[in-house]
């Protein structure tokens, strides 16, 4: 039972962190108590590692950043494997997220700066001078239509005449 009550919390909490313990409680048919205890034992066990907002950077003024996902093909280093590489790598704030991959590239790398000069200089000064560094390959964000589970904009309705012959 705790683990499915657990999983129904998170579930509610991911979609919108602002639910309070008596609200989830009522949509799970626990106390509020017992979903108070067990979203504190989350967090103390590191499942729950914080809270956001998903926030749609494009509509918010004076908020002009970009975004880029880097392929990173490295040789892991000897005893460490990949996971001094990532260390390193997740230190820099430009950084937001790093993973491990499958396929033709070992790291998956988001990062978000000012500009595009900004991540260029990013990858040049601290990504490509890495000793285990093999190859990188960025894509820069253009346009953002979902993110998160979230849709950042739903299309206009289409107000076109239809015209036929």
């Amino acid at each position: 039972m705790s683990d499915t009550l657990k999983s129904k919390i998170l579930d509610i909490l991911h979609s919108d962190c602002r639910t309070t313990n008596e609200e989830i409680a009522k949509m799970t048919g626990a106390e509020p108590e017992r979903v108070a205890e067990l979203i504190k034992q989350m967090e103390d066990d590191g499942v729950i590692m914080g809270y956001g907002a998903k926030v749609n950077w494009d509509k918010a003024s004076g908020a002009d950043s970009v975004t880029a996902y880097i392929e990173l093909r490295v040789t892991p280093m000897e005893s460490l494997g990949f996971d001094r590489i990532a260390e390193r790598i997740y230190q820099y704030p430009e950084v937001k997220s790093v993973n491990l991959m499958s396929g033709s590239y070992d790291f998956g790398i988001t990062i978000e700066g000012a500009n595009i000069r900004e991540i260029s200089s990013f990858i040049s000064e601290h990504l490509a001078t890495m000793n285990s560094v093999v190859g990188t390959a960025t894509h820069f964000v253009l346009k953002r239509y979902k993110f998160d589970g979230v849709v950042c904009k739903l299309p206009d309705d289409d107000d076109r005449e239809v015209i036929s012959l």
